[in-house]
């Protein structure tokens, strides 16, 4: 598995694949891979000729108080996980490469940037966009791939290339999960054992909602408060559980009368976790 660090290395490697007529997929990530990257991986080999992983620990996206510094880092062990499920070449740029000394541009997303984990993660959704966007420039890909599980970021992504007319697919793929049903992540390794099991019933409640919704009830603070009840049972701290328009993102209170997805954060310990479902 090739791994490139600078920009000027990567456009050379895609060159080579894009002048033979091959299409480009990408899968942008931070590392510390598991079998949800491995998802976006393969169906990226599958769609594609040729595909890219980038590996980043994005700083700009990370709080003062977050585990910027604490966030695993495993390039050999990734490159290999790649290798064996269809990546053609992994991007790991240096922080050079990605922000000069005096970086002051930025993409932003103004009425929804502030919601939801964004209310709780100042300024983490511009550093998103902004790396995704400097990634996508770096690559220019065919097609992109994303998680759901990471809603209100794979939303604010389709949106920013629909907005500023990227000639990029974006593919959203569902969540992967463990047996338990919580959903697949990096920061799932910082639990406890105890606080691993009981973070399943943050999907156990997701799913209850959903039940009662599928048998008709349509009061968004009934669904809320399943959901919420569960994660509390289960000695969890919610942060937040909203629901929002699967059209625009923005909250919907009351009754629900269009499509919509229950987005949820919730802390097991000191780890913070989030999954969502979509009605």
């Amino acid at each position: 598995m090739k791994i490139v660090t600078t920009i000027t290395d990567l456009r050379t490697e895609l060159a080579k694949h894009r002048k033979s007529g091959k299409t480009i997929g990408c899968v942008p990530t931070m590392g510390a891979l598991h079998e949800g990257h491995m998802a976006l991986v393969k169906k990226s080999a599958s769609q594609n000729d040729f595909t890219v992983v980038s590996i980043f620990v994005n700083p700009i996206q990370f709080g003062k108080n977050e585990d910027l510094d604490k966030y695993p880092r495993r390039l050999d062990a990734d490159a290999s996980l790649c290798a064996k499920n269809g990546a053609g070449l992994i991007f790991a740029p240096t922080m050079e490469s990605m922000y000069s000394a005096d970086h002051q541009t930025y993409v932003y997303n103004e009425p929804l940037q502030d919601l939801y984990c964004g209310q709780y993660r100042p300024g983490h959704f511009r550093g998103v966009l902004t790396v995704v966007a400097k990634l996508f420039l770096a690559m220019q890909p065919d097609s992109a791939y994303f998680g759901r599980k990471d809603y209100q970021q794979a939303f604010m992504i389709q949106k920013m290339v629909e907005d500023l007319n990227f000639p990029i697919k974006i593919v959203i793929i569902p969540i992967s999960r463990e047996k338990s049903g919580l959903a697949r992540s990096s920061r799932n390794e910082f639990l406890s054992t105890s606080d691993r099991n009981n973070a399943a019933c943050i999907y156990q409640g997701l799913c209850a909602a959903k039940e009662e919704y599928d048998e008709g009830e349509v009061s968004v603070e009934v669904l809320r408060t399943i959901v919420r009840g569960a994660i509390d049972h289960s000695g969890g701290k919610v942060q937040f559980v909203e629901i929002v328009s699967r059209k625009t993102l923005l909250p919907i209170t009351g009754e629900l009368t269009e499509k919509a997805t229950i987005l949820v954060a919730a802390f097991f310990g000191v780890t913070r976790l989030i999954d969502n479902i979509e009605l």
